[in-house]
């Protein structure tokens, strides 16, 4: 009994394995492969029969009102096109083409002066061909005074240009005097435009602003009356008048409205009017004019 059970279970085993055999299965797999294609090939071959069909629009009929109405407005738009004006454009665009072309070239009387000029220069050379060479004729031309030709044709133009300035200026007529803002200096500022005086600083100008340059006198003449024994009285103010700042050849930033309270003994120009050409080539950034004002305050 035992031994019918095991070759009937040996028997259902090598038949199992007779059927799901390699062989078969790589033809099972195979033969899915080619029916795959098939039907890629079918799809890319045929793809309206896979696309849903679009669905039938109905046809529009317009009445003959709606057909008269889209007439008209075509037949506004064409008449209210700027026809003439596109069309003077165009004849404006020749116009100027032709002009541009003409002034590249000489005007056909000039051609036909200097033409005649030439033609007559070289008769008047009196050479033949048969008695001189062409480098002759040519060398004769060559030093023809061509000069006279062109003053004729309205070509010549001078070897030098004299220009003179006329200065009508009456002689004794005073120079304008320059306007400074605020009220008008004491005359014991002795104020002076364009001036910087040196001095040993008593107060200094970066910290100390005055509005007018009457201000910083002022500030001047107060301290001397008040300074104590022992401390440096004013006798120099220097003054920003400029809405620009002032020059100084030193590695501050001086504004508008700095008041410079000095002291000296004998009191010294630092500039005056303008700065000396060499200076401004030393100095680059300097102005012309010396921007600052001062005066040597009255005892």
């Amino acid at each position: 009994m035992a031994r019918g059970i095991a070759r009937a279970v040996s028997f259902g085993g090598r038949a199992t394995t007779g059927w799901c055999s390699y062989r078969r299965v790589t033809v099972a797999v195979c033969l899915g492969n080619l029916v795959a294609a098939l039907l890629v090939l079918r799809s890319l071959t045929a793809p309206a029969s896979f696309t849903p069909t679009a669905p039938n629009r109905e046809t529009v009929h317009y009445t003959e009102e709606q057909i008269r109405r889209v007439e008209e407005s075509i037949r506004i738009r064409r008449e209210a096109e700027p026809v003439e004006l596109v069309q003077a454009v165009e004849k404006l665009k020749k116009v100027f083409a032709r002009e541009e072309k003409r002034r590249k070239e000489l005007p056909l009387v000039l051609k036909q002066k200097i033409s005649y000029d030439i033609i007559q220069r070289l008769q008047d050379l009196g050479i033949t061909a048969a008695s001189h060479s062409k480098e002759g004729t040519l060398k004769r031309a060559l030093e023809f005074n061509w000069r006279m030709v062109m003053e004729d044709i309205g070509l010549w133009i001078p070897e030098e240009v004299s220009h003179t300035v006329y200065d009508d200026k009456p002689e004794n007529e005073p120079e304008e005097e320059e306007i400074v803002a605020g009220p008008p200096l004491s005359p014991q500022c002795n104020a002076e435009l364009h001036t910087d005086y040196d001095g040993a600083a008593v107060r200094w100008g970066l910290t100390h602003h005055k509005e007018t340059a009457a201000d910083c006198c002022q500030a001047c003449l107060d301290q001397a009356k008040n300074a104590k024994p022992g401390e440096l009285k004013c006798n120099i103010w220097v003054y920003c008048p400029s809405e620009f700042g002032c020059f100084s050849p030193d590695k501050y930033e001086h504004k508008h409205q700095e008041c410079w309270l000095k002291q000296a003994d004998h009191p010294k120009l630092n500039f005056k009017d303008k700065y000396s050409e060499s200076y401004r080539d030393a100095h680059p950034n300097a102005p012309v004019v010396v921007p600052w004002m001062s005066g040597v305050v009255s005892a």
